[in-house]
């Protein structure tokens, strides 16, 4: 069911690269449709979004009435929502204490020039949230409510025909006015051409992640990372608990057909008793068919021998979750430089930081924790730089920029600096 790899020879990490191209190839096939989606929901709007909604999901409620939002929070069970409340709480302290990287800069240099460095948080988001996860919902929105965005805006697709209350609550917690039953490129297009929203953040499936590309990016902006099929990587030893490893490695296998599931590992022996593992857990779950068809798509044990391939190989790999279950995993940790996130140790499995752990699960996939990051407060806010030149200073800083002026051949600048160099 997984594919193996065994880096004896000096090529693994192209191996290693032509598996992952396979997949992330894959996740660009099939999406012809999503640019036709995104021209027909701007030309024609409402009635596009509603033949796509009745199309794919048999949806024709688009918004939602208060009086049915507050009759399906009525059917959520306590327990859920005080778990709710209880990931509210822990996602806000930890994203709250990223309001310090978001300090405004003001200084005034020696000829009495005034520079500044503003931060403004973003008008308005749309939030694309799956339609059965309230985590996701808390996720993506926290940090967007602490960033003080003026504007919600919710696209949720119902499940089997309902929406969920879970959902529901974790939305009225956040503020949000303007909730809409709406999955897939249609809902994306709609977040950007019907409500217009400044910029959309939330993961999806492939035609959600290529409708987000798609879209003008002198329209609307999205997240600065690619938000595709989830993936794990697990570093594991000959110390690691087998049901630990085959766990995490299948509770990402049944989030999506696509997702990716990755085992590294010095010991051959742990690859087969892992594979057994999986199979024992796989007959207790209820999402057991998309778990066996992501583990045979993209389920990978890759065999090392050393330290350096360990640390190559995850560097390549630029996992979205990355857990480090050996004993020594301090060792590794400071060389990872790609991953959008890092559990260290046996008692973080990755799917407790999907829920309250209180860092971020929104994270970068497909190999973009090469150059991106996770959901923060950044994610929302525009920084404006102000600049306030006085009569001395422009004096003083005028000429070198004259002569860089003359040097690119833009003789307009230089009569613009020279202007104000000659006012009184």
């Amino acid at each position: 069911m997984i594919k193996f790899i065994d880096c004896k020879d000096k090529s693994y990490l192209s191996r290693v690269n032509k598996i992952l191209s396979k997949r992330r190839n894959a996740e660009n096939q099939d999406i012809k449709i999503v640019k036709k989606i995104l021209n027909d929901v701007r030309k024609n709007e409402l009635k596009a979004l509603k033949k796509y909604e009745i199309r794919f999901s048999g949806n024709s409620e688009i918004r939602i009435s208060n009086e049915k939002l507050k009759k399906t929070i009525k059917k959520l069970n306590p327990k859920v929502k005080k778990a709710i409340d209880f990931a509210y709480k822990r996602i806000s302290n930890f994203h709250y204490r990223q309001k310090k990287d978001l300090k405004n800069i003001y200084y005034k240099d020696s000829f009495g020039n005034k520079l500044e460095y503003k931060n403004v948080p973003i008008d308005s988001v749309g939030f694309y949230v799956p339609g059965n996860l309230p985590s996701t919902l808390l996720m993506n929105t926290i940090p967007a409510k602490i960033a003080k965005v003026r504007r919600l805006v919710l696209a949720t697709p119902k499940v089997n025909g309902k929406f969920n209350s879970a959902v529901l609550y974790a939305a009225k917690k956040i503020g949000i006015k303007e909730i809409y039953s709406m999955g897939g490129a249609q809902a994306i297009a709609s977040l950007a051409y019907i409500q217009k929203v400044n910029k959309i953040v939330g993961p999806g499936n492939k035609f959600v992640a290529e409708a987000k590309k798609q879209l003008p990016n002198n329209l609307v902006g999205t997240e600065s990372m690619y938000c595709g099929a989830s993936e794990i990587c697990v570093l594991a030893d000959k110390y690691t608990d087998i049901n630990q490893i085959a766990t995490s490695l299948v509770s990402q296998a049944e989030h999506d057909p696509d997702s990716q599931c990755i085992l590294v590992t010095k010991q051959r022996s742990l690859i087969v008793k892992v594979k057994k593992e999986i199979n024992k857990i796989l007959n207790t779950i209820p999402r057991k068919k998309i778990a066996i068809s992501s583990l045979k798509k993209n389920g990978l044990a890759i065999k090392v021998y050393s330290d350096k391939q360990v640390i190559d190989v995850i560097n390549e790999l630029a996992p979205e979750h990355l857990e480090l279950n050996v004993n020594n995993y301090k060792r590794y940790e400071k060389k990872i430089m790609n991953a959008g996130s890092i559990c260290n140790g046996r008692f973080t499995p990755m799917s407790l930081s999907d829920y309250t752990v209180g860092t971020n699960h929104v994270l970068p996939t497909s190999g973009s924790a090469k150059f991106s990051s996770g959901l923060s407060l950044c994610e929302f806010v525009k920084k404006i730089s102000i600049v306030t030149l006085s009569k001395l200073g422009v004096e003083k800083i005028g000429n070198p920029a004259i002569t860089l002026s003359e040097f690119e051949e833009l003789f307009a600048h230089t009569q613009s600096i020279k202007s104000r160099m000659r006012r009184n």
